[in-house]
């Protein structure tokens, strides 16, 4: 099927969902990223489909900027625009949808087998009369999606596109900003963390040399809320991030994660004793008290360090050890009940 039509208008609940989903949206204001992490999410649900992902169109590239369900593990991954639904989409500008790609010559049938995918629809998302990328949404099964679940998925991608327009409404160049960046402090974002390290393992790969990589979790970021309010917790994780990255090589790169989680990928370093000794920096680099209204309020990080490829080759395997090794230090954290001492990266 070439072109995909519009004509089936969708259930009333759906539309309603659907409204919701906008509401949800207008909530997270300029948050562009976060925008395209909840609309590949809601989706996904709306369209009962397996995964759902937002490709942005860069250069002759089609890349991961937000992915859920079986997806999720693509984030930040590259493909070539040429040869994709995705790139075709973007090309033509006309929602396109794939009923089996085993028998659809307009995709790549070997990726799609690895994926685990047979059946997709995507959309074109547009910024300013220009395509810049599609909101595809994937299913295992061949014939999944029907004539309604097209409708849903061009209206989903019309709140993207005006998310879009608001969050860079006077200087285009800002959309790539927006879209990358967490909105809050200003790191990268997820979507970029993922697009970064999948970039940096694979040169480390290619010359035999070493990554690493540090998870991290705030300590006390709750009681900082629920005792001082939401703006002193906001500070708190302005405050992180702000010394993360001036303790951060030229070459490193910190990313926020999550609402109290950072990760900084270690471009060259040597080995994991390296990668360990610069997790406790960094986390020195952190503790100490921060002013906010006339009150120092204490702060601190809990982290773990992996490195490639010691501790692992798999990006997704290094980033839960990474994670597993955090969480450890924060349950010792809070069995304390006290301000944490050295910490301990292992």
């Amino acid at each position: 099927m070439s072109q995909a039509a519009c004509t089936s208008v969708p259930r009333a609940g759906t539309l309603l969902d659907i409204v919701r989903a906008q509401t949800e949206i207008a909530k997270l204001g300029l948050d562009l990223g976060g925008v395209m992490a909840f609309v590949t999410e809601r989706v996904q649900r709306l369209t009962r489909a397996g995964g759902a992902a937002v490709e942005l169109a860069e250069g002759p590239e089609m890349v991961y900027r937000a992915a859920s369900g079986i997806a999720a593990g693509q984030l930040g991954l590259r493909l070539k625009r040429k040869g994709s639904l995705s790139g075709l989409c973007v090309e033509t500008g006309a929602i396109l949808r794939c009923d089996d790609a085993e028998t659809d010559p307009r995709v790549d049938r070997e990726a799609c087998r690895r994926v685990g995918l047979r059946a997709m629809i995507v959309t074109p998302l547009k910024h300013f009369n220009t395509i810049v990328g599609a909101l595809k949404v994937a299913a295992p099964r061949p014939h999944a999606f029907s004539e309604e679940d097209v409708m849903v998925l061009a209206l989903m991608s019309e709140l993207i596109a005006a998310a879009m327009y608001h969050a860079a409404k006077y200087e285009t160049s800002e959309l790539y900003l927006r879209a990358t960046h967490d909105s809050l402090t200003g790191l990268p974002n997820r979507a970029l963390f993922f697009d970064r390290l999948r970039q940096s393992l694979d040169l480390a790969a290619r010359t035999g040399g070493n990554a690493g990589i540090v998870s991290f979790g705030m300590d006390g970021l709750k009681p900082i809320n629920d005792r001082h309010g939401h703006r002193a917790g906001d500070a708190a994780i302005k405050e992180v991030a702000a010394r993360l990255a001036r303790a951060c090589r030229p070459a490193d790169t910190v990313a926020r994660l999550g609402s109290d989680e950072f990760a900084v990928i270690l471009p060259g370093i040597d080995g994991s004793p390296d990668a360990e000794s610069e997790c406790e920096r960094l986390t020195e680099a952190v503790r100490r008290p921060f002013p906010f209204e006339g009150r120092n309020l204490e702060l601190s990080v809990s982290a773990g360090a992996v490195a490639f490829p010691e501790d692992g080759t798999e990006m997704m395997s290094l980033l839960d050890r990474a994670d597993a090794a955090m969480s450890v230090v924060k349950r010792l954290h809070k069995a304390r009940a006290v301000r944490p001492v050295a910490a301990d990266c292992r």
